[in-house]
């Protein structure tokens, strides 16, 4: 059975691209849209209060199927991820970016001076499109004026992983969250992969697949993951544990050991898998 989570098809309508793989009464065209707000909802549902699945960062692609009640809903391009999001939060058509937003957050500007008002907030690996330059700041499309030092250019990526974790410390826990002010577990891996040029899957039990080179505990090193049922956390050295967390109630550090210890007394058992990510850098934006 396709994985409902990726699988752009619902209520008899389903994306042109699964007609001859999978039944439904109409297969539509996507509409390819782009987020437009600083960050929006990826609901399980068109209602403001329903579940968040996901979140979509700024200037990320959204293939819109259907709309409803002021939602759009269709697949998230950058991790496959189907929901509803708001429509007064896309725009078209979708412009190629030119750079993302490599600060863990950042303002943008109505115009190019740190004394005007601010547009919005925008959180790391936000993709932008840069219009105008002017000193040190930099014109976004659909946004505001950005701190030029604030952003990279596509294809200039991060190094370690862990560092882009480690920025989100303290960040509070929000379950689908990937945005710098709240993020949950999977969030945090796929963000700090992503800024490396990773590519990374949205959930937990999907990017315990895709890092398919096991380790045993005794190997563990600094980037190695660690995957319960329904959570993961990355290691900071052979010993050391950064994950966001519902029992601190946001992104801490702590030993594995105890980090082990405590979420076997809550129930959810002992770690499934220890995990070494090996794909090539360059691919995660």
């Amino acid at each position: 059975m396709s994985d409902p989570r990726l699988t752009a098809r619902k209520g008899g309508i389903a994306s042109l691209a699964l007609e001859g793989r999978l039944d439904a009464d109409a297969y539509r065209a996507p509409l390819a849209m782009q987020v437009s707000a600083p960050v929006a909802a990826l609901r399980i549902a068109p209602e403001g209060d329903a579940e968040q699945a996901d979140q979509l960062i700024f200037g990320e692609p959204f293939d819109l199927i259907a709309e409803a009640d002021g939602f759009g809903w269709g697949q998230a391009r950058r991790d496959g991820y189907v929901g509803y999001v708001l429509m007064d939060a896309l725009s078209a058509p979708v412009l190629a970016p030119t750079h993302r937003v490599s600060a863990l957050r950042t303002y943008a500007f109505s115009e190019p001076s740190i004394k005007s008002a601010i547009v919005g907030l925008y959180s790391l690996n936000g993709l932008v499109t840069i219009e105008a330059r002017e000193g040190r700041f930099v014109k976004g499309a659909r946004s505001g004026w950005f701190i030029d030092h604030h952003l990279s250019k596509i294809g200039q990526f991060a190094a370690d992983p862990v560092a882009v974790a480690e920025q989100f410390l303290g960040a509070p826990y929000q379950w689908g969250g990937r945005e710098s002010l709240g993020l949950d577990c999977s969030g945090l891996v796929q963000q700090a992969f992503y800024a490396c040029g990773r590519a990374c899957p949205r959930d937990t039990d999907m990017q315990q697949d895709a890092f398919d080179q096991a380790v045993t505990p005794a190997d563990l090193v600094r980037g190695d993951l660690v995957f319960w049922r329904g959570h993961v956390g990355l290691m900071r050295d052979s010993g050391t544990l950064i994950h966001a967390n519902a029992h601190h109630m946001m992104v801490a550090s702590e030993p594995l050991e105890a980090a082990i210890l405590r979420i076997e007394a809550a129930g959810s058992g002992l770690p499934t898998a220890y995990r070494r990510y090996r794909t090539p850098l360059g691919q995660g934006d």
